[in-house]
């Protein structure tokens, strides 16, 4: 897999995340679904693979977020008691992260900066998270190689992403973003051909000494016609964000076909 063409990457629209950073931890929000409805089941794979693969104490390991944003899932790490870092080329989200983080006492380093040029030394950390990030990024390629480069061997990383296939086409773009009868996701916040298949991204793990491990699917905890009601009356406002967010959750599934979540271990 190759850098992203421009006249592909021009299409998205990461700038959101500078012109509405400050609205991370806001509960009417659409970003904020993704501590409602993601970062559970995101927050409980990455502990238990961590677990599985880290054997250090936790006070002692070291766990980067890449594309942190304003903080939502780095803080989630940060409670698990490991030493916690995130970055991200956003001031206004990371200004978020840093208050917010703050006024809950949780001590992150946060700093600015991109996964094509993480600024941190070679075997940095012992695990690296990277979330609802790897189908923005302008060069998959040098993100997935600074990722390899600054985990120690044996270290983890734990992704997840969208895959391209038609099933994603139709749910993250069309019905997300597009449609306007259940849109609900700013326009432009993903862009299709920015996906990855997972037989992409196995090829890239192992090209950067990561052996790849698992993907395991996701899929909302209710059926599909229940949730396209719930999107629509949150499209036509009859539903705020933060009730939507209560409806339902991400939960582990055998098809990848929209969405799947999976870890590597670095091994030199």
């Amino acid at each position: 897999m190759q850098k992203i063409p421009e006249e592909i990457y021009s299409r998205i629209d990461n700038n959101i995340y500078n012109l509405e950073g400050a609205r991370w931890w806001q509960p009417d929000f659409s970003l904020n679904l993704i501590r409602t409805l993601f970062n559970p089941f995101r927050v409980g794979y990455a502990k238990k693979i961590i677990e599985q693969i880290i054997k250090a104490d936790q006070a002692k390991t070291r766990v980067l977020e890449v594309g942190c944003g304003g903080g939502i899932l780095t803080e989630e790490i940060a409670k698990m008691g490991f030493i916690t870092t995130g970055i991200d080329p956003s001031d206004p989200s990371l200004n978020t992260a840093v208050e917010h983080s703050k006024e809950n006492n949780l001590k992150i380093k946060y700093e600015k900066g991109t996964g094509e040029n993480l600024p941190f030394p070679a075997n940095s950390f012992d695990v690296v998270l990277c979330c609802d990030v790897l189908e923005h990024v302008n060069d998959l390629p040098k993100v997935i190689s600074e990722i390899s480069r600054v985990l120690k061997n044996g270290g983890v990383l734990i992704y997840d992403t969208f895959n391209r296939t038609t099933f994603s086409k139709l749910s993250a773009i069309k019905i997300l973003q597009e449609w306007k009868r259940w849109a609900i996701m700013p326009p432009d916040l993903h862009v299709w051909e920015m996906f990855i298949k997972p037989d992409e991204m196995r090829s890239l793990l192992k090209e950067n000494k990561l052996v790849w491990k698992e993907h395991r699917g996701l899929k909302p905890s209710i059926s599909y016609p229940k949730m396209l009601y719930y999107l629509h009356k949150r499209a036509i406002g009859e539903l705020t964000y933060e009730e939507f967010g209560k409806k339902f959750l991400m939960v582990e599934s055998n098809s990848t076909q929209i969405m799947y979540m999976g870890y590597a271990v670095k091994y030199e």
